[in-house]
């Protein structure tokens, strides 16, 4: 880990209230962190993993030169190997790339909500970045949900997940898969905005629930356009699981969503 570390940490710290309530949430001692912050000592690779979870960074990207962190933070640059033209997959998908059209004007931020597969009745809000890259169009999409009431960093489950979009028959198709354990696929399909402003997109999601018996399911899914940059770390501290009456989801949001109960086994929607 080089010194840079507590540069970056002083910056994603400025982003809450105080270091204190940095410290409580991960539950890590206040003088042990501020060696971290002084460059005085390194954290373990255990509380590495811990910092860059509760932040949304990979540990690395904390030793990475602050001017490229404070990019990192603002807008996340491609970490998509180049594609290789002879690949079999990359060969078989170049005629649906061929074929698609330009979704430059959907390119940005976005908050997603969707009816929770593994906590039924609940709404998860997961953040997700749409962009180009050398013609393409990737995206990340962050989702953290707690374990327990006590909201501290052990009890958080965080989920990375990068994929591909299409825009094919006025429709976006998006396939992705889990990055840090690589044991899911999910595939997302929105009804664009043909209006001249971007707010919010809805459509249909599929994939596995995180429960026992990992069962296929499908839900009602809702964008909600943030812009083309935004404070990453601000919008993903509002990346979490929020109860069915929680008034921090609109009843627009929840309208939405509305009629569209997990089906488990099921993938088409009344």
């Amino acid at each position: 880990m080089s010194n840079h570390l507590g540069e970056n940490l002083k910056l994603l710290c400025s982003h809450y209230r105080s270091i204190a309530e940095v410290c409580r949430k991960l539950s890590l001692n206040r003088a042990q962190f501020n060696k971290y912050l002084s460059g005085q000592s390194h954290p373990t690779a255990y509380n590495l993993k811990r910092i860059g979870d509760f932040f949304g960074v990979e540990g690395y990207e904390l030793g990475l030169p602050p001017d490229q962190f404070a990019t990192l933070i603002g807008a996340r640059s491609s970490d998509t190997p180049q594609r290789n033209a002879r690949d079999p997959i990359t060969a078989l998908f170049e005629p649906l790339r061929a074929q698609a059209g330009n979704l430059s004007r959907y390119c940005g931020y976005y908050f997603e909500y969707a009816n929770c597969m593994s906590v039924p009745g609940h709404i998860v809000l997961s953040l997700v970045h749409l962009r180009e890259d050398n013609g393409q169009f990737l995206f990340e999409r962050q989702e953290r949900q707690e374990q327990s009431a006590a909201g501290q960093a052990e009890d958080w489950t965080r989920c990375r997940y990068l994929g591909a979009a299409y825009y094919l028959q006025d429709r976006l198709f998006l396939i992705d898969y889990e990055s840090l354990t690589l044991n899911e696929m999910s595939q997302t399909i929105l009804i664009p905005s043909f209006k001249s402003r971007i707010t919010r997109l809805n459509g249909l999601k599929t994939g596995v629930s995180s429960g026992d018996r990992r069962m296929p399911a499908s839900t009602r899914v809702v964008w909600e356009y943030l812009g083309p940059e935004i404070n990453r770390v601000s919008a993903y501290r509002q990346v979490m699981l929020y109860g069915p009456e929680d008034p921090r989801i609109d009843q627009d949001i929840r309208d939405r969503l509305s009629g569209a109960e997990i089906r488990h086994g099921l993938l088409e929607v009344e």
